[in-house]
C-alpha cells in the first residue's frame, strides 16, 4: 500500500504546486497498466527528465566542491553519484518506496523495494520538482537530503567502465562511442535489458542488467577487455 503523498511533503518541507505532477512521479508503469480507464500517467518520462537535472546540479556542486581536480576524476566523481546504487541508497533514506503507486503483480514481487524501480522513482521525482518549483528548488533538495550523505573523501574506489572506455578511446583516437538497448525481455517486475556498444558501426562488448545503465556498463566492461590489447 502507498502512502501519503501530502506526508511526504510535510516530511520534506516542500510543497507542490501541481500535486499531479508528484502524483506521476511515483506512478509506476505497472499501477497504469491496471488502471486504464483513470487516464494515469506513469514516470518514465520524468525520469528521462531528472536523470538530466542530476547530471547538471551534481556536476556544478563538484565543480564548485572541488576547484583544483581535473574533468577526468570530477566525471569519475560525478559518475560514482548518480549511479544506480547511489541513487537507490537516496530513495531508500528519504523511503520514496513507501509512495509509489504499484500494480498488483509488481507489488506482489517485491517491486516497492526493486533497486532498478527505486532508482528510477528518485530520478522521476527530482524531474518533478524541476518542472514544479525549478532548478533553485532541485539544488535546495540535494543540499539538504543528498549531498551531506557523500563520502566523497579520499580515494575512491569508482568502477565506472562507461567512463574509463570513454577515455580509452579518447587517448587512442579509436572513434566514437554508442550504446544501443538491443533486447529486453521478461515480465515487468524482472525486466532485463541487453545492451550492446558500438564503435565507428563495429559491435566491442554486448551487456545484460536489471537497467539499462547497468546493462551499458556490462557491454562498456567487455569492450573494455576487448581493447585492452591496445595498452599492453
Amino acid at each position: 500500500m502507498s502512502g501519503d503523498l501530502k506526508q511526504l511533503q510535510h516530511k520534506l518541507h516542500i510543497q507542490f504546486q501541481d500535486r499531479q505532477l508528484l502524483k506521476q512521479a511515483f506512478t509506476h508503469a505497472s499501477y497504469v497498466n491496471e488502471h486504464r480507464f483513470n487516464q494515469h500517467s506513469d514516470n518514465e518520462r520524468l525520469e528521462f527528465l531528472g536523470d538530466a537535472v542530476l547530471e547538471l546540479t551534481v556536476s556544478e556542486f563538484l565543480y564548485r566542491l572541488f576547484p583544483d581536480r581535473p574533468e577526468g576524476e570530477l566525471t569519475k566523481l560525478r559518475a560514482a553519484i548518480v549511479c544506480e546504487p547511489s541513487l537507490v541508497k537516496f530513495a531508500e533514506n528519504l523511503e520514496f518506496g513507501h509512495y509509489v503507486l504499484l500494480g498488483k503483480g509488481e507489488e506482489l514481487t517485491g517491486g516497492r523495494t526493486r533497486p532498478a524501480l527505486l532508482a528510477d522513482v528518485f530520478e522521476s521525482f527530482i524531474g518533478a520538482l524541476y518542472l514544479d518549483q525549478g532548478l533553485d528548488s532541485v539544488k535546495a533538495f540535494l543540499e539538504r537530503y543528498v549531498f551531506p550523505k557523500l563520502e566523497l573523501g579520499g580515494k575512491m574506489q569508482i568502477t565506472d567502465y562507461k567512463t574509463e572506455l570513454q577515455e580509452l578511446t579518447q587517448h587512442h583516437n579509436l572513434g566514437v562511442l554508442e550504446y544501443r538497448i538491443v533486447e529486453e525481455r521478461g515480465p515487468a517486475h524482472e525486466r532485463e535489458f541487453v545492451s550492446e556498444v558500438y564503435m565507428e558501426g563495429r559491435s566491442l562488448g554486448r551487456g545484460t542488467g536489471r537497467s539499462k545503465k547497468e546493462a551499458e556498463q556490462q557491454a562498456a566492461a567487455v569492450a573494455l577487455r576487448e581493447l585492452s590489447s591496445i595498452e599492453q
